[in-house]
């Protein structure tokens, strides 16, 4: 040798190449998963989802021993304590409540909205709901001259000499061209949740809403509304899409309507709550957290089972599952219940509140509020420099999830996770097939009964076996 530094150089490169070698193959691991050892820990998620799920018998429980719960009613509070009491029996390392207050906001009587005076028709009633927020009308009611409207330029076409005195009816249908149906919803929801105000800005005295609904049927959607202080607050309610249909036709047929509202609705001061959080604390990260959850409060008519009893139910079945199979997680995997989603947001925005003070950082937030129907995939949103890299692996994923028919996409994520954004993790929102999901929501149809026990528990697998990915190989 020539000197001791080319000598140790030939006695020590095998292992320096064998360090090159292993450093390079545990970050490939780390970029992209194996499959085969994921592949099977994912064939025992669904196996374990699908034959001995829980998702199913608890919507029971909760729709049918809770019912429906709006934020700040007695039956929000009872699935308060009850999903809490279910979390407690699973064996996590944390279960707790936590405080928030919530607006509340009562319907009191039945609607009463008819048309009256139709030389066709005479007076009948039209299937309606009160719009969540929405004042009443005094005991009397109101009756007025109805002009319709499917687009804000036609509002303001007619302006106050059109419309003073009169009551709104606005008649734009979702989009039925639209394969997704959130983005129909999102062309025409507009109409409900600053109707009222537009209207009353040219001196409307009320507003009727075609509901947010892509089926022809007799059931009102509800749904909340904003009022505008700047302007007078006017009492709004939604009728049914057969009605919508009817009411058109008879102002075309006839050159004008009549119609009188009733209603009986109130809102009461902001009444205390709760969102519902268990969790399995992490192993190597406990302070990163991956989140699932869906709202807990819903509507009230119906059940609210697809919208959201079946993303809550869900998300709590993503823990036991993984529970059951003896997996401990390398981040903190949660489940969290939020209150309030519906009218106000205010449960979404306290647990972001909550996780800020805390010091917490979620890796990925994953919410199910889609309905509980046949799994289609993930879409995420996220900065760029954060999901850039993450699509850089997604078709290490796709591989695994492909047998599941599952698609990895960009794309919104949900309403109650929406707060944490500034954190700069990962946003995801579970994506069922959307076809259906408007015949049910925010309306009396939403029923037990109308979720398919498979489907559900389809979906709380995938939400798991995502679950499983991310925190194996992180982001």
């Amino acid at each position: 040798m020539k000197n001791k530094t080319t000598y140790f150089a030939f006695l020590f490169r095998p292992l320096l190449l064998l360090i090159v070698f292993t450093t390079l193959t545990e970050k490939a691991s780390a970029q992209a998963p194996t499959t085969g050892a994921d592949a099977a820990f994912i064939r025992k998620i669904y196996s374990q989802a699908l034959t001995d799920g829980r998702c199913y018998p608890w919507l029971s429980d909760l729709c049918l021993g809770v019912g429906h719960r709006l934020s700040g009613s007695p039956a929000a509070e009872k699935a308060v304590r009850w999903t809490h009491s279910v979390l407690d029996t699973l064996g996590l390392d944390s279960v707790w409540l936590q405080p928030v207050q919530v607006p509340h906001w009562v319907r009191g009587g039945a609607e009463e909205v008819k048309v009256t005076g139709s030389k066709k028709y005479g007076s009948f009633a039209l299937h309606a709901l009160a719009l969540g927020g929405s004042v009443a009308t005094g005991p009397k009611g109101i009756s007025a001259e109805v002009v319709e409207v499917k687009s804000w330029d036609e509002l303001e076409r007619l302006n106050e000499r059109g419309i003073r005195g009169k009551i709104v009816f606005y008649n734009r249908p979702m989009d039925p061209s639209k394969i997704r149906t959130f983005e129909a919803y999102g062309g025409a929801v507009d109409q409900r949740s600053k109707g009222a105000s537009q209207a009353a800005k040219y001196g409307a005295i009320g507003v009727l809403v075609r509901s947010m609904g892509l089926r022809l049927d007799d059931f009102p959607h509800t749904g909340a509304m904003h009022y505008d202080s700047n302007y007078t607050l006017i009492p709004a309610v939604a009728i049914s899409t057969n009605d919508a249909e009817k009411l058109s036709a008879l102002l075309r047929a006839e050159g004008s309507a009549t119609v009188s509202m009733k209603l009986n609705c109130q809102t009461l001061p902001d009444a205390p709550s709760h969102n519902v959080i268990g969790e399995i604390r992490g192993t190597e990260f406990p302070d990163r957290v991956i989140l699932v959850g869906g709202h807990l409060d819903s509507w009230d008519v119906g059940h609210g089972a697809h919208d959201d009893g079946a993303g809550c139910t869900q998300s709590m079945d993503v823990l036991r599952c993984l529970q059951r199979l003896g997996y401990r997680p390398r981040h903190t995997i949660r489940c969290v219940l939020f209150m309030n989603e519906e009218n106000g947001l205010r449960g979404g925005r306290q647990y972001a509140k909550e996780a800020e003070r805390k010091g917490e950082f979620h890796l990925c937030a994953i919410e199910s509020d889609a309905g509980g129907f046949t799994p289609r995939g993930f879409s995420f949103e996220g900065e760029e420099s954060v999901i850039g890299p993450f699509f850089e692996k997604v078709s290490a994923f796709q591989d695994v999830l492909a047998p599941y028919g599952l698609q990895l996409t960009r794309g919104g994520s949900g309403a109650d996770i929406s707060p944490l954004r500034n954190q700069k993790g990962l946003l995801s929102g579970y994506s069922p097939d959307s076809q259906r999901y408007f015949d049910y929501h925010h309306t009396a149809a939403d029923v037990f009964d109308a979720v398919n026990k498979r489907e559900l528990e389809l979906g709380a697998a995938s939400m798991a076996a995502l679950v499983y990915l991310l925190d194996t190989y992180g982001l």
